[in-house]
């Protein structure tokens, strides 16, 4: 796994939209969607509460939005940076529109884990890693220094208040 500077400058705007996610009280998620030059094309965050449709992850917005507005060669060059692996619905609109690169901040395994730490509801869907779901894919993550960061976004959204 190679990190560079600028994945992390993007992955901290993703976390920083999934922070953004958390305080509309929604599930914290975000995500970037970035070209091969470095230039943000589109981001989004969670918006399953705001719109009561489970649907509307930010990843699957950005999948919606490359497929308006790329052209395939610019899809496959683009980077997404998420704060969260995606998942099983995610990655496969990820790889349905043909888009390049993943890096997320944290894992599925990780969010299992607090998940079921913080006594939250299990996901309504079985996991899976991304590039179970689209083979070939080129996935880069977790990320240490976000993983502290973006657990305590999802402690905020799941842990029973004291």
């Amino acid at each position: 796994m190679s990190i560079s500077p600028s994945d992390r400058t993007f992955l901290s705007r993703a976390v920083d939209l999934a922070a953004e996610a958390a305080d509309t009280g929604n599930d914290p998620f975000g995500s970037v969607l970035v070209s091969s030059s470095g230039e943000v094309l589109a981001e989004d965050r969670n918006r399953v509460g705001d719109r009561h449709d489970p649907t509307q992850h930010p990843e699957i917005a950005l999948s919606r939005w490359a497929a308006t507005n790329l052209a395939p060669d610019e899809r496959r060059s683009s980077t997404v940076y998420t704060s969260g692996e995606h998942c099983v619905m995610c990655a496969a609109s990820h790889g349905i529109v043909g888009l390049g690169r993943i890096v997320y901040a944290t894992s599925t395994a990780q969010l299992l884990t607090w998940l079921n730490e913080f006594g939250a509801a299990p996901l309504a869907i079985t996991p899976a890693s991304i590039e179970q779901i689209v083979p070939g894919i080129v996935v880069d993550g977790p990320v240490a220094e976000f993983v502290d960061t973006v657990r305590d976004l999802h402690r905020r959204r799941h842990a029973p208040a004291d």
